[in-house]
């Protein structure tokens, strides 16, 4: 796999070689010779990219629009320059705060009424469970009431009915005794009466005593009756009804205060609601207004934000702008912790992991160079690629390990990862070799010859490619492999000693 990204890779630079071969040249120009050696072979990706912070921090507007006020956003009062330099916790933006302000007064207002109502309504509460406490304590003694004269009317041994009928009979007895008294000295009025000793009017009196006192024992016997027969009913079924209606009159008031302290409650528990709704929107307001002043979250560079459209790129950052809520305002990158924003090609990029060394170069200092490390490779390739459409590139962060100064975002930089470093290979410089189709082949001079000899690669950077077979260590290859091609039909080639020449070149 690894020889056919080397392969892959190495595609270009062949085409590139190859194209500048020239039908007129002959076979006894001259040749550059270089010597297959043995040695090391670091594999190193060259990339190029921007310069990027690693802790940008992006500054928003989280003030909310206030409706009615006219202006749609809220409107920049100062701002601080593009391009300064700012500390942890320097003022960057301040926002117009008029009509928050005058919405904080409003919800103060609203605030403490639903404040009032909710006092009242706990009152109210506290008063209905004391009410409701009264009535069932009150409902409750009328049944205790009511059954403690049922039973005192009731008491066989001394009820209020007993002492009722002792005294009608009482009186009833009275008025026989009386009446029969009565009789007797009627009788005796009458005796006396025909011996001429009372006179007529003594007998009407005695007679008229007679009849009183039969009327009275009449009457109070009817009230006995009256008593036994039909008042004592009467009133049972009176003190009975009073004993039930304090009954269900204990169950209906325990239902009412039910509902009315249900009711109370509900009442409280919506003020509740109410007043904490007001209180956190009135926090929401003053927090809107805390939020009018916005501070640089951390140390680094102010660069204003930057909308893109169809016409082009512009910045909308300006005082005296209104700015809606979430609109990207500014950011502010870290300029001591920078990154490198780099893509790697498909052939590459299985090779490319996580944690992988690197070093970047910057261009603006060319005798600068920083150590690096790999800190993500994209899952998907980047659809915006500078390749061709056929070849894709996977977006890289190259973290730069160490702090730097005067390093700004955008600045073009190089990056080389190192993913692989070999040990004790045969290696050939790149443009000794000849790619066509699947074909990949060099020069080698040999017996006074120049000869084609096929080669199996592996691994390249941008100078040496690993040969696996088809070279040994000591045997000689043309470099200008190009001045060769005219004849590539020929196995062999005759060398004029005179005109050829050998270069030494370097591993490393």
């Amino acid at each position: 796999m690894a020889a056919v990204l080397a392969v892959a890779g190495l595609s270009l630079l062949l085409a590139a070689v190859a194209a500048f071969t020239a039908d007129s040249r002959k076979p006894d120009q001259s040749f550059v010779y270089f010597t297959v050696q043995r040695g090391e072979l670091p594999v190193i990706i060259t990339e190029r990219g921007t310069i990027a912070s690693q802790k940008n921090a992006d500054v928003l507007c989280e003030v909310e629009d206030v409706q009615g006020d006219g202006i749609y956003g809220t409107p920049i009062l100062w701002l601080i320059a593009n391009g300064s330099e700012v500390k942890s916790g320097d003022l960057v933006v301040e926002l117009d705060a008029s009509s928050h302000k005058e919405r904080i007064d409003q919800q103060v207002l609203e605030t403490e009424r639903a404040r009032a109502t909710h006092i009242k309504a706990k009152i109210y509460y506290e008063n209905r469970k004391s009410r409701n406490e009264t009535y069932l304590a009150q409902a409750k003694l009328n049944v205790q009431l009511s059954r403690l004269a049922f039973d005192q009317y009731e008491d066989e041994e001394g009820g209020t009915y007993q002492i009722q009928v002792q005294d009608v009979e009482l009186l009833v007895q009275e008025h026989e005794d009386r009446l029969a008294i009565v009789e007797r000295d009627l009788e005796a009025v009458t005796r006396l009466f025909e011996m001429g000793y009372k006179s007529p009017g003594d007998m009407a009196e005695a007679k008229l005593n007679a009849l009183r006192a039969r009327s009275a024992l009449a009457r109070q016997q009817a009230k006995r009756r009256e008593l036994v027969e039909y008042e004592h009913e009467q009133s049972t079924l009176r003190m009975t009804g009073k004993v039930q209606s304090a009954d269900r009159a204990v169950v209906q008031v325990a239902q009412d205060n039910e509902a009315y302290l249900a009711q109370a409650k509900s009442w409280m528990e919506s003020s509740a609601r109410t007043l904490e709704r007001e209180e956190d929107r009135l926090a929401r307001y003053r927090a809107q207004l805390d939020k009018c002043k916005i501070y640089a979250p951390q140390d680094g560079m102010v660069a204003y934000a930057v909308e893109s459209d169809r016409w082009g790129s512009s910045s909308t950052i300006a005082e005296g702008v209104a700015v809606r809520e979430r609109q990207h305002l500014l950011s502010i990158p870290d300029l001591k912790h920078a990154q490198v924003k780099t893509a790697v090609h498909e052939s590459v990029v299985d090779r490319v992991k996580a944690g992988m060394n690197a070093t970047v170069r910057v261009e603006a200092f060319p005798n600068r160079q920083f150590d690096a490390t790999v800190k993500s490779v994209s899952v998907l390739p980047n659809p915006g690629g500078w390749l061709s459409s056929d070849a894709k590139v996977y977006d890289t962060l190259v973290v730069i390990d160490e702090q730097v100064e005067h390093l700004k975002p955008g600045m073009t930089a190089v990056v080389e990862l190192y993913i692989d470093h070999l040990y004790d290979v045969v290696c050939v410089p790149v443009q000794a070799l000849i790619q066509r189709g699947a074909e990949t082949w060099c020069y080698v001079a040999r017996d006074n010859q120049i000869q084609k000899q096929p080669v199996d690669l592996g691994l390249t950077n941008d100078r040496l490619v690993e040969v696996r077979s088809g070279l040994d260590a000591g045997d000689t290859v043309v470099l200008n492999a190009d001045a060769v091609l005219e004849m590539e039909s020929d196995a062999t080639y005759t060398i004029a000693p005179d005109t050829s020449r050998e270069v030494e070149a370097s591993l490393h």
